[in-house]
């Protein structure tokens, strides 16, 4: 799978791939991440477009950990990713060793995981559908540095204002 004409996903076992900057192995299981998604494309270019240089990331939903297992190939300094599921939870931190990236720290859970007011990031990335991300927007914009930048993905676009609505209550 190309994600635009920088970064190849591929499983383990497929060899016959064309080599780009970014080189992310994925083995999926039963977690949502293989690239395939629009919405998970359209984050990867973002991800790659954006400086993350020294920054840190959080990654909410993390599924299979692609997306936080890019934004540390892209310079993230530190990268936290959070996920619900325990079964994508593993996947995750199978496919982080797989990529051999050791500045990702992959938790269990939902965005109480993040609840403590000594974190913060300076990106948060949430691939989640539109209701998650309305429950737990305040804890995101609590985890986000004053001038962070929050990437959001996974709902319908006539379902934007109760998402933007909801961001300003919150300084965003």
């Amino acid at each position: 799978m190309l994600l635009g004409d920088r970064c190849v996903v591929h499983s383990s076992f497929h060899t016959d791939y064309e080599p780009r900057q970014y080189d992310i192995v994925i083995d999926p299981k039963m977690a949502f991440g293989t690239g395939h998604h629009e919405t998970t494309a359209l984050m990867s270019e973002q991800i790659m477009q954006a400086d993350l240089a020294g920054r840190d990331v959080l990654d909410m939903g993390t599924g299979t950990g692609i997306l936080a297992i890019l934004a540390s190939m892209c310079g993230a300094r530190r990268v936290v990713g959070v996920e619900i599921d325990p079964p994508a939870y593993e996947n995750a931190v199978e496919n982080v060793a797989l990529n051999h990236v050791d500045n990702i720290d992959v938790r269990l859970g939902d965005a109480s995981a993040i609840a403590d007011d000594t974190e913060s990031f300076d990106y948060l990335l949430a691939n989640i559908n539109r209701n998650i991300i309305l429950h737990d927007i305040d804890k995101y914009a609590n985890a986000l540095r004053s001038g962070g930048y929050m990437q959001l993905s996974g709902f319908y676009t006539e379902d934007s204002h109760y998402i933007i609505d909801e961001a300003e209550r919150y300084g965003l």
